[in-house]
């Protein structure tokens, strides 16, 4: 019996540690925020695959490493979803999975939905989430782990678009930093990014919930990340495939060429199959590029060889 209460017990306990893996973003009250009511919805297909739609309270999902595999590297990871959904599982949960192997830290980044019905300013809620996540990450480093000089960043489709947009807006603080911590990632790895939102690059839905359908053309030059690589962005890994319906290749390509131009390291793998939103599916994804992410890393010193 005394037996049977401690394992109901101990199971208890650890159901309750994991839920506490999810913390809110904010700490205090959300930036750029409308008072509401919370309408976000969870949706689970049959394969148990996990998207959120009208996120407005946005939270870090913490994955650690075993400590006998921990290296100290993090790394912030934004899911894709044109900025209308989430798509939390096979660009996020399957990713933790893939860095925390590598003894990498991972921290799964649920950001808000651009809407102008949940915040004055849609277009930079997104970013002020991104830039929020990293400060996080680098102002608890100690308790999880992490060294501060390691921190980067990985996005998908419209996620790669946000981790791009830290990754070259990080100069400007849309969040309160009062102690000034950097919200530059140490590094960025893009897969099938949206990187541009003009007219001949863009991924409308992308486009269209960010910045609207109309766009001046400052906001779009601003937000079109081409155009804002400078030589302090961060090293960078391009992965994209050239059939991909979705997000045209040329949004990798164009990057790649402003990274060259401002000899940032970059290193690029373009498959001539696979599509879009593939993730590490292995029955979709063209290659287990993870293993080249961490040969990448390993290179650039980040992870040892």
């Amino acid at each position: 019996m005394y037996k049977f209460l401690s394992i109901v017990l101990f199971t208890a306990i650890s159901m309750t540690g994991n839920s506490q893996t999810v913390i809110p973003l904010y700490p205090g009250k959300i930036p750029n925020a409308i008072a509401g009511a919370d309408e976000e919805i969870k949706h689970v297909n049959n394969t148990g695959q996990i998207r959120y739609e009208k996120v407005s309270k946005p939270t870090l999902e913490i994955h650690l490493p075993a400590k006998e595999k921990a290296t100290g590297a993090a790394v912030v990871i934004v899911p894709g979803g044109g900025y209308r959904i989430v798509s939390y599982t096979n660009e996020g949960t399957d990713i933790a999975a893939e860095f925390t192997k590598m003894g990498i830290a991972a921290f799964i980044l649920k950001y808000r939905l651009p809407s102008d019905k949940t915040m004055p300013d849609k277009t930079i809620g997104p970013l002020q989430d991104a830039q929020q996540a990293i400060k996080t990450v680098r102002s608890r480093a100690k308790e999880w782990g992490v060294d501060t000089s390691k921190v980067g960043i990985i996005g998908f489709s419209a996620g790669g678009h946000l981790a791009a947009t830290a990754g070259t807006h990080f100069s400007k603080s849309v969040i309160d930093n009062k102690d000034n911590i950097s919200l530059r990632p140490n590094f960025m790895v893009l897969v099938y990014p949206v990187i541009s939102l003009t007219e001949n690059l863009m991924h409308k839905g992308s486009r269209d919930n960010l910045i609207g359908a109309a766009p001046s053309s400052e906001l779009t030059s601003r937000f079109s990340n081409e155009m804002q690589v400078s030589p302090q962005t961060p090293p960078t890994m391009l992965i994209h495939a050239a059939d991909d319906k979705t997000v045209k290749v040329e949004n990798s390509l164009r990057f790649y060429e402003a990274l060259l131009k401002n000899n940032v390291s970059a290193e690029m793998h373009l498959y001539p199959k696979g599509g879009h939103g593939f993730g590490i599916g292995p029955t979709r994804a063209p290659d287990h590029w993870t293993d080249r992410v961490q040969h990448w890393l390993k290179g650039l010193g980040f992870l040892q060889k």
